[in-house]
């Protein structure tokens, strides 16, 4: 596998951009940016106090980070509660979402009288 810490401390950073654009194709390719931001925006704020609290007890020890913190946690972390869920939400549309649109869809009435 390639070392990808020639990045040096913008190597998280990276990462993120990298993954987050693989999600942003995804999400456009299946037209499911709504699904996704409406998935961010839930998860969010349980993601946001959960990270602060494993970051303040030492769970992570992110070394090769830009040092930028937002609301006490790393810009990098930020990106990753937005990233994980908008691969999982465009994976997801990617594989099923022409099924899932069927399955919850409204039925339409029988033709016959």
């Amino acid at each position: 596998m390639r070392d990808i810490t020639v990045f040096g401390r913008y190597t998280y950073l990276v990462t993120e951009i990298v993954w987050g654009l693989v999600a942003a194709l995804l999400l456009r390719r299946a037209n499911a940016l709504r699904k996704a931001a409406v998935t961010i925006v839930a998860l969010y704020p349980i993601a946001y106090v959960w990270d602060r609290y494993t970051l303040a007890v030492g769970v992570f020890d992110i070394k090769l980070r830009t040092g930028v913190d937002i609301a006490g946690i790393p810009l990098e972390e930020h990106l990753f509660m937005a990233v994980v869920p908008g691969l999982v939400v465009g994976m997801h549309e990617t594989i099923f979402g022409d099924e899932s649109d069927e399955a919850t869809a409204p039925s339409k009435p029988s033709a016959h009288r």
